[in-house]
C-alpha cells in the first residue's frame, strides 16, 4: 500500500520554523517539506538545527514561531502522543527500548492488544502474530520471545522500525540510525529504510555519516548554524560533494 495526497499536497511541511532556548538562537526560520514514500536526510555539523527540527515534528520540543501543516492543514504538535496520533513515529540511536522485555512487548509496549476488553486480558497470541508478521517483512530473523538485550544493535533498530511499521506510521524520524553498527547491520538498516520507502511511508533521517546512507535518501538538506543552506537531490550530487560542502561551510 503507498500513501499519495492529492494535488500534490506534502505529507509534512515546516514554514519558517523558529527555536529559541533562552538567548541561543537554534532554528532560524527553516522551511521543510516531504512527501509520502520519500527519504529525507538532514545533513550538517554538530549544533545545526538537525535534532532540533526533529524534536519539534516528534512533539519533543515545541516551536517558538512558525507553522506545521500535516496533509495541507495545520496543526500543533504539543507532545510525543500527538505527534504519534498523526502516524509520527521517532527511532532514536538509543531505540528506547526495554532490554529485560521480549521483542513482541517492545513492539507493543504502551499500545498492548486485549480480549474480552472489559476483564483487559492481554492478547499475547494476537500480538505476537502481528510481530511476526511486520518481521518477516523486514526480513529480521528474530523470535517474538527473545529478550531485546540480547539482539544485536542492528536488531534492535528492526525491532524499533517494526514497532512504527506495524501501528501505520505515515512520517518515521530516524536520528543518527547507522551510528557504532556493523557493515552488515548498515545494510540491515538500509532494507528497512527500503521496505518504508515502499510501504509509501516518508522517512526523515538525521545523520553524520550520510556516505552510508545516500543510496536510499532522496533528497539532503544541509543545515548550518540553525539555517538551511542547501538543498541537492542525490542525483544532482555525490557522497564526496556532500562532504565538501560541509568543510567548506564549518571551516
Amino acid at each position: 500500500m503507498v500513501n499519495t495526497l492529492e494535488n500534490g499536497i506534502p505529507l509534512l511541511a515546516a514554514e519558517r520554523i523558529e527555536k529559541w532556548y533562552g538567548k541561543i538562537h537554534a532554528l532560524r526560520g527553516i522551511d521543510v517539506v516531504i512527501h509520502p514514500g520519500e527519504a529525507l536526510a538532514l545533513i550538517g555539523d554538530n549544533g545545526a538545527g538537525k535534532s532540533t527540527f526533529a524534536k519539534i515534528v516528534a512533539g519533543v520540543e515545541q516551536k517558538t514561531s512558525g507553522r506545521l501543516l500535516w496533509k495541507g492543514k495545520e496543526v500543533d504538535i504539543s507532545s510525543i502522543k500527538q505527534a504519534r496520533n498523526l502516524g509520527i513515529e521517532t527511532v532514536y540511536q538509543e531505540q528506547a527500548l526495554a532490554p529485560q522485555l521480549t521483542v513482541m512487548q517492545n513492539i507493543f509496549l504502551g499500545r498492548t492488544e486485549t480480549k474480552f476488553g472489559i476483564l483487559g486480558i492481554l492478547d499475547n497470541k494476537k500480538m505476537a502474530e502481528a510481530a511476526r508478521r511486520v518481521l518477516d517483512e523486514l526480513g529480521l530473523a528474530v523470535g517474538v520471545n527473545q529478550e531485546v538485550r540480547f539482539c544485536s544493535g542492528g536488531e534492535q533498530q528492526g525491532v524499533a522500525v517494526a514497532r512504527a511499521i506495524l501501528f501505520k506510521a505515515n512520517l518515521v524520524i530516524l536520528d543518527e540510525p547507522t551510528r557504532a553498527l556493523s557493515t552488515r547491520g548498515v545494510e540491515r538498516i538500509l532494507q528497512f529504510i527500503r521496505s518504508m520507502k515502499n510501504e509509501g511511508i516518508a522517512v526523515i533521517l538525521i545523520s553524520h555519516v550520510f556516505p552510508q546512507i545516500f543510496p536510499i535518501t532522496d533528497r539532503f538538506m544541509f543545515m548550518s548554524r540553525g539555517q538551511v543552506i542547501a538543498e541537492k537531490r542525490r542525483e544532482e550530487t555525490s557522497p564526496e560533494d556532500l562532504s565538501r560542502m560541509i568543510i567548506q561551510k564549518t571551516a
